[in-house]
Order: structure tokens, then C-alpha cells, then sequence
């Protein structure tokens, strides 16, 4: 394992971040800020306001950003992790069995390995970070020629064309064709 949680990762091999992680934790702390002074300032304009009450109030702000804080996902050939606050999840994506969309409120892709390794993530950070998506699209890729990836070849593909979509709207907007 390296140094950051994830297999380490060899001579020129490469690596993957969620580029937009720090602004949607610091989103998270806003929410949590402006909930907790809102919250605040209703009891001092309600003249309630009292040390215990605020400590409720703080507690409650520290739960919202407990919940905003999204994982950190990072890959690299062969492994990709997500660290989040109770946690960090490793996948071998050389090794992939399943790959399939999670029901639920949030759209959520799992990722499971011949080891056992399990990860859950938003699909929205591949569609944001198309490095990563590259690394796990090659593994994905090299694990159904191998016939180990038995079970989600169309969740890659649906998600692979929402990326391709992504792109295309992207490449429109930065020239002025859109």
C-alpha cells in the first residue's frame, strides 16, 4: 500500500484525483457555517440563546458536514480508493467481478473486485475527472477480455457515453459553438 492509502503505485505509473473534492468540502463547511450562525441568530433575536443551546446547535452543524463531505477518490493502474470519514475503500479495478448502479436516492456506482474490495461512488466524479475515468475504463476494459468483469459492462458503457456527451458539450461551449 502507498503512502496515501492506495496500492503504491510503481515506476511511471499514474495517478488520478478528484480535482473538484476541496470546493465541494468547502461548500460543506459553508453549509454547515451558514447553518449554524442562522441558527444562532434565531436565538438571539428569539432572546433564548444559551450555552447549551449553542452547543446543540454546533453539534447539529457538525452532523450536516459530516454528511456533505464527499469521499476523496483517487485511482491509479490497477486500484482505485475512496477515502470518506468513516473510511477508506480500496478496489483492485485490474481484478473488477461487478460494476452496477446502486438504488437510491443519489445515483451511485459500486465497484467490486475478486478480493472482495468494495467501493461506492457518485458517478459524477468520473464525469468531472476524466483521468480517473480513463484509468477505471482500461482496467474495466482488460477485465472483460480477461472475462473476470462478468456483471456491468452496461453501466461502463452508459456511463462512458454520459462522459462522451460531458466532452463533446464541453469542446461546444470552450469554442462558441453551442
Amino acid at each position: 500500500m502507498g503512502a496515501e492509502g492506495g496500492p503504491a503505485c510503481g515506476p511511471g505509473g499514474s495517478r488520478a484525483y478528484d480535482t473538484e473534492w476541496g470546493d465541494d468540502v468547502r461548500h460543506a463547511v459553508r453549509c454547515a457555517l451558514m447553518l449554524l450562525v442562522m441558527l444562532l441568530v434565531i436565538d438571539v433575536s428569539a432572546d433564548s440563546a444559551s450555552w447549551p443551546r449553542a452547543a446543540l446547535w454546533a453539534g447539529l452543524a457538525g452532523l450536516l458536514l459530516v454528511i456533505l463531505v464527499p469521499v476523496r477518490v483517487s485511482a491509479g493502474a490497477g486500484w482505485l480508493v475512496a477515502r470518506g470519514v468513516f473510511g477508506v475503500h480500496v478496489v483492485r479495478t485490474d481484478r473488477l467481478v461487478s460494476v452496477r448502479w446502486a438504488d437510491g436516492v443519489a445515483q451511485r456506482m459500486v465497484l467490486r473486485d475478486a478480493d472482495g474490495g468494495r467501493v461506492e461512488l457518485d458517478p459524477k466524479v468520473l464525469v468531472a475527472n476524466p483521468a480517473l475515468w480513463r484509468l477505471l475504463d482500461t482496467d474495466a476494459r482488460a477485465c472483460v477480455a480477461h472475462g473476470t468483469l462478468l456483471c456491468g459492462t452496461t453501466a461502463l458503457r452508459q456511463l462512458g457515453d454520459r462522459i462522451d456527451r460531458e466532452t463533446a458539450r464541453t469542446v461546444f461551449r470552450v469554442s462558441g459553438l453551442e
